[in-house]
C-alpha cells in the first residue's frame, strides 16, 4: 500500500541554526513557499521546517525538537562525508560502524543536529 518516504517534518527551537547545519554542512537545498513555509530538499524527499510554538498545521501531538532519530544516505563516499563533517567542526559520536539498512547493510556514523537530533549518514556495503 506504501511506497515510499515523500517528507517528514523537523521541529526546531532555532531555524537558523537548523538551516545551517542541513544546508552549509549535509549540502542539503532550502526551498522557501510564499507562506512562509520551508523546506530542505535532497534527492528526492525533504525535510519541512516547523519551529517550535509556530508550527504550521496539521502537526504532531506533541512537536519536539530532538526527538528525531534519521538516517541519511550519503552521496558521496563516508569517508569523504567525515573529513567535510571534521572540516566544520561536528562530531561524530560513533562509527564508522556496520548496521542495517531498508535495503542493504550500510556503514554508518552518528552526528547531532543543532537541536539534538540523532542523524546516522550512511553508505551502502556489498551484500
Amino acid at each position: 500500500m506504501i511506497d515510499h518516504l515523500d517528507h517528514l517534518v523537523i521541529t526546531t527551537a532555532n531555524l537558523d541554526m537548523c538551516v545551517d547545519f542541513y544546508s552549509r554542512i549535509l549540502g542539503m537545498r532550502l526551498e522557501e513557499f510564499a507562506d512562509g513555509r520551508l523546506a530542505l530538499k535532497f534527492g528526492k524527499q525533504k525535510f519541512n521546517l516547523h519551529v517550535k510554538g509556530k508550527e504550521f498545521e496539521p502537526k504532531a501531538s506533541v512537536p519536539t525538537p530532538g526527538a528525531l532519530d534519521l538516517c541519511l544516505i550519503a552521496a558521496i563516499p563516508l569517508d569523504r562525508v567525515i573529513t567535510k563533517l571534521r572540516s566544520f567542526g561536528v562530531p561524530i559520536i560513533e562509527g564508522p560502524v556496520a548496521r542495517t539498512g531498508a535495503v542493504c547493510p550500510l556503514r554508518s556514523i552518528y552526528i547531532r543536529d543543532p537541536d539534538g537530533n540523532l542523524v546516522e549518514i550512511s553508505e551502502p556495503t556489498a551484500t
